[in-house]
Protein backbone atom coordinates (compact mmCIF):
# COMPACT_ATOMS: atom_id res chain seq x y z
CA UNK A 1 0.00 0.00 0.00
CA UNK A 2 2.08 3.32 -1.30
CA UNK A 3 1.47 6.29 0.87
CA UNK A 4 1.70 10.05 0.84
CA UNK A 5 1.26 13.07 2.57
CA UNK A 6 3.07 11.66 5.23
CA UNK A 7 2.38 12.68 8.63
CA UNK A 8 4.48 10.54 10.79
CA UNK A 9 7.34 8.27 9.57
CA UNK A 10 9.66 6.45 12.59
CA UNK A 11 12.90 5.53 11.18
CA UNK A 12 14.57 2.47 12.83
CA UNK A 13 13.16 3.74 16.18
CA UNK A 14 14.24 1.32 19.30
CA UNK A 15 13.12 2.23 23.01
CA UNK A 16 15.27 0.56 25.68
CA UNK A 17 14.43 1.44 28.95
CA UNK A 18 16.72 1.51 32.07
CA UNK A 19 15.84 -2.18 32.98
CA UNK A 20 16.06 -3.49 29.95
CA UNK A 21 13.02 -4.05 28.49
CA UNK A 22 12.69 -3.02 24.86
CA UNK A 23 9.68 -0.57 24.46
CA UNK A 24 10.25 -0.47 20.61
CA UNK A 25 12.42 -2.64 18.75
CA UNK A 26 13.39 -1.06 15.52
CA UNK A 27 10.46 0.61 14.32
CA UNK A 28 9.96 1.35 10.61
CA UNK A 29 6.39 3.07 9.73
CA UNK A 30 4.91 5.71 8.04
CA UNK A 31 1.60 7.37 9.12
CA UNK A 32 -0.32 9.40 6.24
CA UNK A 33 -2.65 12.48 6.94
CA UNK A 34 -5.70 11.74 7.53
CA UNK A 35 -5.74 8.14 8.53
CA UNK A 36 -7.40 6.61 11.41
CA UNK A 37 -4.83 4.42 12.87
CA UNK A 38 -6.01 1.54 16.19
CA UNK A 39 -2.84 0.21 17.54
CA UNK A 40 -3.66 -3.04 19.22
CA UNK A 41 -1.59 -5.80 21.06
CA UNK A 42 -0.95 -7.41 24.82
CA UNK A 43 -0.11 -5.29 27.69
CA UNK A 44 3.56 -4.79 27.42
CA UNK A 45 3.76 -5.33 24.09
CA UNK A 46 4.60 -1.51 23.50
CA UNK A 47 2.05 0.50 22.54
CA UNK A 48 2.09 3.02 24.80
CA UNK A 49 5.78 3.48 23.90
CA UNK A 50 5.17 4.19 20.45
CA UNK A 51 2.58 6.60 21.09
CA UNK A 52 3.90 8.78 24.12
CA UNK A 53 7.02 8.64 21.47
CA UNK A 54 5.34 10.76 19.21
CA UNK A 55 4.91 13.77 20.70
CA UNK A 56 8.25 12.82 22.63
CA UNK A 57 6.52 12.53 26.28
CA UNK A 58 9.10 9.96 25.97
CA UNK A 59 12.37 9.90 24.42
CA UNK A 60 13.44 7.06 22.21
CA UNK A 61 17.20 5.53 22.17
CA UNK A 62 17.84 4.84 18.48
CA UNK A 63 16.61 6.06 15.38
CA UNK A 64 14.65 9.13 14.65
CA UNK A 65 10.53 10.41 14.11
CA UNK A 66 9.95 12.82 11.63
CA UNK A 67 6.07 14.79 12.50
CA UNK A 68 5.17 16.93 9.71
CA UNK A 69 8.54 16.88 8.54
CA UNK A 70 10.18 18.30 11.49
CA UNK A 71 12.79 15.57 13.29
CA UNK A 72 11.00 15.68 16.62
CA UNK A 73 13.88 13.02 18.11
CA UNK A 74 16.10 16.16 17.40
CA UNK A 75 13.90 19.54 18.19
CA UNK A 76 14.98 21.77 20.87
CA UNK A 77 12.57 23.34 23.33
CA UNK A 78 11.57 25.98 20.87
CA UNK A 79 10.96 23.66 18.39
CA UNK A 80 9.38 20.98 20.23
CA UNK A 81 6.88 23.41 21.60
CA UNK A 82 5.99 24.40 17.74
CA UNK A 83 5.42 20.46 16.98
CA UNK A 84 3.32 19.73 20.22
CA UNK A 85 0.94 22.66 19.29
CA UNK A 86 -0.36 20.80 16.37
CA UNK A 87 -0.26 17.33 18.59
CA UNK A 88 -3.54 17.23 20.74
CA UNK A 89 -3.55 14.54 23.11
CA UNK A 90 -6.65 12.31 24.99
CA UNK A 91 -6.44 9.84 27.52
CA UNK A 92 -8.14 7.50 29.43
CA UNK A 93 -8.10 9.76 32.83
CA UNK A 94 -9.39 12.27 30.67
CA UNK A 95 -6.76 15.05 32.21
CA UNK A 96 -9.18 18.15 32.58
CA UNK A 97 -8.97 19.92 35.87
CA UNK A 98 -12.00 18.65 37.62
CA UNK A 99 -12.95 21.85 39.85
CA UNK A 100 -12.68 24.24 36.45
CA UNK A 101 -15.35 24.76 34.00
CA UNK A 102 -16.15 22.80 30.90
CA UNK A 103 -15.62 26.07 29.13
CA UNK A 104 -11.96 26.78 30.77
CA UNK A 105 -10.44 23.35 30.21
CA UNK A 106 -11.31 23.32 26.19
CA UNK A 107 -9.74 26.47 26.38
CA UNK A 108 -7.11 25.39 28.10
CA UNK A 109 -5.99 23.85 24.72
CA UNK A 110 -4.96 27.02 23.35
CA UNK A 111 -1.96 27.93 25.70
CA UNK A 112 0.31 27.03 23.72
CA UNK A 113 -0.18 29.78 21.61
CA UNK A 114 -0.38 32.36 24.27
CA UNK A 115 2.72 34.02 26.51
CA UNK A 116 3.43 32.39 29.80
CA UNK A 117 1.64 36.06 31.33
CA UNK A 118 -1.08 35.56 29.56
CA UNK A 119 -1.31 32.07 30.27
CA UNK A 120 -1.72 32.45 33.91
CA UNK A 121 -4.05 35.01 34.24
CA UNK A 122 -5.95 33.36 31.47
CA UNK A 123 -6.42 35.84 29.04
CA UNK A 124 -7.96 34.78 25.77
CA UNK A 125 -9.23 35.81 22.16
CA UNK A 126 -12.81 36.72 21.62
CA UNK A 127 -11.96 34.30 18.36
CA UNK A 128 -10.70 31.31 21.38
CA UNK A 129 -13.72 31.73 22.69
CA UNK A 130 -16.23 30.98 20.03
CA UNK A 131 -14.09 28.11 18.98
CA UNK A 132 -14.65 26.93 22.23
CA UNK A 133 -18.48 26.97 22.07
CA UNK A 134 -17.78 25.43 18.26
CA UNK A 135 -15.68 22.31 19.26
CA UNK A 136 -18.17 21.64 22.17
CA UNK A 137 -20.85 22.02 19.47
CA UNK A 138 -19.45 19.33 17.56
CA UNK A 139 -19.72 17.09 20.27
CA UNK A 140 -23.01 17.98 21.94
CA UNK A 141 -21.82 19.41 25.02
CA UNK A 142 -22.78 23.20 23.97
CA UNK A 143 -25.04 23.47 27.58
CA UNK A 144 -22.25 22.02 29.54
CA UNK A 145 -20.43 25.43 28.86
CA UNK A 146 -20.63 26.48 32.57
CA UNK A 147 -20.73 23.19 33.78
CA UNK A 148 -18.06 21.69 36.20
CA UNK A 149 -16.13 19.20 34.86
CA UNK A 150 -16.37 16.85 37.63
CA UNK A 151 -20.23 16.95 37.12
CA UNK A 152 -20.27 15.30 33.68
CA UNK A 153 -20.36 11.73 33.46
CA UNK A 154 -17.20 9.60 32.25
CA UNK A 155 -18.10 10.12 28.57
CA UNK A 156 -18.76 13.85 28.91
CA UNK A 157 -15.58 14.17 30.11
CA UNK A 158 -13.60 12.36 27.78
CA UNK A 159 -15.84 14.50 25.07
CA UNK A 160 -14.14 17.82 26.80
CA UNK A 161 -10.99 16.28 26.48
CA UNK A 162 -11.71 16.13 22.42
CA UNK A 163 -13.15 19.26 22.29
CA UNK A 164 -9.97 20.68 23.75
CA UNK A 165 -7.97 18.98 21.06
CA UNK A 166 -10.34 20.55 18.77
CA UNK A 167 -9.95 23.73 19.86
CA UNK A 168 -5.97 23.08 19.88
CA UNK A 169 -6.68 22.61 16.19
CA UNK A 170 -4.23 19.95 15.99
CA UNK A 171 -3.23 17.84 13.03
CA UNK A 172 -2.71 14.76 14.87
CA UNK A 173 -4.81 13.33 17.69
CA UNK A 174 -3.32 11.08 19.91
CA UNK A 175 -5.78 8.59 22.05
CA UNK A 176 -4.04 6.62 24.17
CA UNK A 177 -7.10 3.77 25.75
CA UNK A 178 -9.69 6.92 25.51
CA UNK A 179 -12.39 4.28 25.92
CA UNK A 180 -10.65 1.75 28.72
CA UNK A 181 -12.96 3.28 31.62
CA UNK A 182 -16.00 3.89 29.92
CA UNK A 183 -19.23 1.43 29.49
CA UNK A 184 -19.69 -0.26 25.90
CA UNK A 185 -22.18 2.21 24.89
CA UNK A 186 -20.42 5.50 25.39
CA UNK A 187 -17.12 3.38 24.38
CA UNK A 188 -19.08 3.30 20.74
CA UNK A 189 -19.78 6.90 20.59
CA UNK A 190 -16.74 8.20 21.66
CA UNK A 191 -15.14 6.31 18.93
CA UNK A 192 -17.38 7.95 16.41
CA UNK A 193 -16.81 10.78 17.23
CA UNK A 194 -12.93 10.67 16.78
CA UNK A 195 -14.07 9.24 13.45
CA UNK A 196 -16.44 11.75 12.85
CA UNK A 197 -12.93 14.44 13.01
CA UNK A 198 -11.15 12.08 11.35
CA UNK A 199 -13.14 12.10 8.05
CA UNK A 200 -14.89 16.00 8.57
CA UNK A 201 -11.87 17.56 9.33
CA UNK A 202 -8.88 14.90 7.72
CA UNK A 203 -7.09 15.07 10.47
CA UNK A 204 -4.77 12.04 11.59
CA UNK A 205 -6.27 10.09 14.69
CA UNK A 206 -3.89 7.14 16.42
CA UNK A 207 -5.58 5.09 18.70
CA UNK A 208 -4.20 2.85 21.81
CA UNK A 209 -7.07 -0.04 21.91
CA UNK A 210 -7.80 -2.64 24.04
CA UNK A 211 -10.50 -3.59 21.57
CA UNK A 212 -10.17 -5.52 19.06
CA UNK A 213 -13.94 -5.08 17.73
CA UNK A 214 -14.02 -1.61 17.90
CA UNK A 215 -10.52 -1.18 16.40
CA UNK A 216 -11.79 -2.97 13.28
CA UNK A 217 -14.83 -1.22 13.03
CA UNK A 218 -13.54 2.08 13.14
CA UNK A 219 -10.04 2.36 12.08
CA UNK A 220 -8.92 2.51 8.11
CA UNK A 221 -5.48 1.11 9.65
CA UNK A 222 -4.71 -1.66 12.29
CA UNK A 223 -0.96 -1.91 13.66
CA UNK A 224 -0.50 -4.78 15.91
CA UNK A 225 2.76 -4.98 18.35
CA UNK A 226 4.40 -7.61 20.06
CA UNK A 227 7.58 -7.38 22.15
CA UNK A 228 8.37 -4.00 20.87
CA UNK A 229 8.10 -4.80 17.50
CA UNK A 230 5.42 -4.25 14.98
CA UNK A 231 4.07 -7.88 13.83
CA UNK A 232 0.56 -6.70 11.77
CA UNK A 233 -0.01 -3.61 9.29
CA UNK A 234 -2.97 -3.94 7.25
CA UNK A 235 -6.86 -3.03 6.85
CA UNK A 236 -9.23 -4.07 9.09
CA UNK A 237 -10.17 -6.57 6.79
CA UNK A 238 -6.68 -8.14 6.98
CA UNK A 239 -7.06 -8.88 10.18
CA UNK A 240 -8.18 -12.53 9.95
CA UNK A 241 -8.57 -14.98 13.33
CA UNK A 242 -5.12 -16.30 12.03
CA UNK A 243 -3.34 -12.70 12.58
CA UNK A 244 -5.17 -12.03 15.70
CA UNK A 245 -3.45 -15.77 17.13
CA UNK A 246 -0.09 -14.41 16.06
CA UNK A 247 -0.65 -11.28 17.88
CA UNK A 248 -2.22 -12.53 21.05
CA UNK A 249 -1.97 -16.02 21.00
CA UNK A 250 -4.57 -17.56 23.72
CA UNK A 251 -4.54 -14.61 25.69
CA UNK A 252 -7.45 -12.57 23.40
CA UNK A 253 -8.48 -9.43 24.57
CA UNK A 254 -11.62 -8.28 26.52
CA UNK A 255 -13.20 -5.34 25.73
CA UNK A 256 -13.19 -2.44 28.09
CA UNK A 257 -10.11 -3.84 30.18
CA UNK A 258 -6.88 -1.04 30.12
CA UNK A 259 -3.57 -2.04 28.88
CA UNK A 260 -0.24 -0.37 29.83
CA UNK A 261 2.89 -0.22 28.15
Amino acid sequence: MERENTMICFNNVSKVYPNGVKGLDNVNLKIDKGEFVSIIGLSGAGKSTFLRSINRLIDITDGEIIVNDVSITKADKKTLRKIRRHIGMISQSFNLVKRSTVQKNVLSGRLGYYSTIKSILGIFSKEDYERTLEALKSVGLEDKLHTRSDELSGGQQQRVSIARTLVQQADIILADEPVASLDPVTSRKIMADLRKINEEMNQTVIVNIHSVELAKEFSSRIIAFKSGKVIFDGTPSQLTEDELDRIYGRKKPEVGVSDEA
